[in-house]
C-alpha cells in the first residue's frame, strides 16, 4: 500500500533511475563534445555543466553527473588522470551544490555552477598547464556565468516536469 504523502520523486523505480541517470551522462558527454572547441579553451563555456542543476531536482543524479564530467574530461580532456579525477571531485560538489542549494532558493542553483568549477578546477590547472591560478579563475568563472544560468532556468522549467 502506497504511502499517500510520498513525493513522486521518491516512487521512481531503480530501473528508472539508472535509465535517467544514463540519457543525463550521455546527454552531457553529447553537449561537451559538441560544444569542445569552447569548452576546452580560454574561458572553458561549458554549457554541459548547466546539466549539474538537474540534481536539485533528481538528487541521484550526483554520482552519474560526476561521471559525467569524469567520461569527458577522459575522452575530450587529454590532460590526464589529475583533470579526470578532479574533474570528477567537482562534478559531484557541484551537483550536491545545486541540490542544497534548491532547499533554500531556485535561484541559488546558479551559484555552485558559477564558483565551484570556477574555484577547484584551476587548482590542477595552474599545475599542469604552469599558468596562474587567478588567471585562471577569472577566465572559467567568466565561462561560467551562461552555464549558471542555464542551470537555474532548466530548473524552473522542468521541475514541474521530472518531479
Amino acid at each position: 500500500m502506497q504511502n499517500i504523502s510520498t513525493p513522486k520523486a521518491s516512487m521512481i523505480t531503480a530501473t528508472k533511475k539508472l535509465t535517467f541517470s544514463g540519457i543525463t551522462m550521455a546527454v552531457y558527454v553529447i553537449m561537451m563534445f559538441i560544444n569542445q572547441t569552447f569548452a576546452f579553451g580560454q574561458y572553458q563555456i561549458r554549457f554541459a555543466t548547466s546539466l549539474y542543476a538537474l540534481a536539485a531536482i533528481h538528487p541521484f543524479l550526483i554520482l552519474p553527473l560526476g561521471l559525467a564530467n569524469f567520461l569527458s574530461n577522459t575522452l575530450m580532456g587529454g590532460l590526464g588522470p589529475m583533470d579526470m579525477l578532479g574533474g570528477f571531485a567537482v562534478g559531484i560538489l557541484t551537483a550536491a551544490g545545486c541540490y542544497f542549494a534548491r532547499k533554500i532558493d531556485i535561484l541559488l542553483v546558479s551559484i555552485p555552477i558559477l564558483l565551484i568549477p570556477t574555484l577547484m578546477v584551476p587548482i590542477w590547472l595552474s599545475y599542469l598547464l604552469q599558468v596562474p591560478y587567478g588567471v585562471l579563475a577569472l577566465s572559467l568563472g567568466i565561462g561560467q556565468i551562461l552555464p549558471s544560468i542555464l542551470g537555474v532556468l532548466l530548473v524552473k522549467h522542468l521541475e514541474k516536469i521530472l518531479s
